[in-house]
């Protein structure tokens, strides 16, 4: 495509950040434009510094601000969305998730036709298939499986919706006659330097000694990292831009992994940490079912104080289910059509993870020396 545009959704974010990186690189694309509702300063900075023959416009703004996402989609070639709340724990009110997960996603496809945007990617989960029970084994699941997550929690309710809401989109008559493609990416759990989920394990490890804590010990996941995904985005533009190569993506979704070895996540928590000092608490846990039955308590009470109180119980089934199963999928028909190998390996997605993870290290004991000073 010749002097082509592309918009970036939720693009100060953990994912969204690396496309904008990795964007910059392609051939003849004249502009992005990174789009979310706030940006820190210094990655407008860094941002700033990435403008070279690529122009690199940064806007602020909601996605559910249907006048913004108007302007935003004036001129652009194609939509890379990736805007999302992630909330496993329900911190956020279940309409703030489905509003800005669903609803949002709704409103940029809205926005895509009426500005004749031709091509739409979505950043879908790998929750909308499940796990839907800590019992069920899925083993290098893959696409043609059909599988579907159950629960009513709102993010993985809300993914799915707008997910089916993106590929039903394929084919849509866009306002200057002409036609919609779409496709949906399904991430496993990323990982890499600055991952929010990682993050918060740690720094609530550091607090305790450096113990990480057993809640996953029962699951086989395969972590799929940042760059990768990111890669897998940048070829599915490109295979949609392809002509030959775009029937076969148009309207499909794609599990995206990558070659990082199946593990738990308590395993996989301390593989990347132990070399600065974190182990694993060496407590014995309660058996799962009885934590499932605790959660299902712990819901009924939240429900039954909802109309006085909002309480947040410390966990819940879906997040004991997502944690303790053995659930892991391939990347094969991403291999296939949209020509998808890791752009990083294992080796070198923990070494660039594990350098963060010191720096997190040093971060923590710097504060401890200005406290007691």
């Amino acid at each position: 495509m010749a002097g082509w545009s592309c918009l970036v959704t939720g693009a100060g974010g953990f994912l969204g950040q690396r496309i904008i990186r990795l964007l910059v690189e392609e051939e003849n694309l004249q502009e992005i434009r990174a789009l979310d509702k706030v940006f820190r300063p210094e990655l407008k900075e860094e941002f700033s510094k990435l403008q070279s023959k690529t122009k690199l416009t940064v806007l602020e703004g909601d996605i559910l601000d249907e006048l913004c996402l108007k302007r935003a989609c004036q001129d652009i070639s194609v939509i890379i969305h990736t805007a999302s709340i992630i909330d496993i724990l329900v911190v956020n009110p279940r309409e703030s998730i489905m509003n800005v997960n669903f609803k949002g996603t709704q409103l940029l496809l809205e926005a895509c036709v009426q500005a004749s945007v031709p091509i739409f990617i979505h950043t879908s989960s790998i929750e909308v298939a499940g796990p839907n029970s800590y019992k069920e084994i899925i083993q290098n699941g893959h696409e043609e499986d059909r599988l579907e997550n159950t629960w009513s929690a709102p993010y993985p309710q809300s993914k799915k919706l707008a997910e089916k809401a993106v590929l039903a989109a394929n084919g849509l008559t866009l306002k200057n006659g002409g036609t919609l493609y779409t496709c949906a990416l399904r991430p496993m759990y990323i990982y890499g330097e600055g991952s929010p989920l990682l993050f918060a394990s740690l720094s609530e490890a550091l607090k305790n000694k450096r113990i990480l804590t057993n809640e996953g010990k029962f699951s086989v996941a395969n972590p799929v990292y940042v760059g990768n995904v990111a890669w897998a985005h940048i070829l599915a533009l490109r295979a949609l831009q392809d002509p030959k190569k775009a029937p076969s993506i148009q309207g499909q979704f794609y599990y995206i992994s990558d070659d990082t070895p199946h593990q738990s996540y308590d395993d996989f928590n301390y593989t990347l940490s132990k070399e600065w000092g974190f182990r694993l608490d060496p407590r014995l846990s309660l058996p799962l079912s009885l934590k499932y039955w605790i959660a299902f308590l712990l819901e009924i009470v939240s429900f039954l104080l909802s109309p006085i109180y909002r309480y947040q119980p410390p966990f819940n089934r879906h997040l004991l289910t997502l944690s303790n199963s053995v659930f892991t999928f391939s990347y094969k028909k991403a291999q296939r059509d949209l020509g998808y190998e890791p752009l990083f390996s294992w080796e070198e997605a923990k070494q660039k993870t594990m350098e963060w993870i010191g720096s997190l290290v040093d971060q923590h004991k710097e504060t401890l020396k200005t406290k007691t000073q």
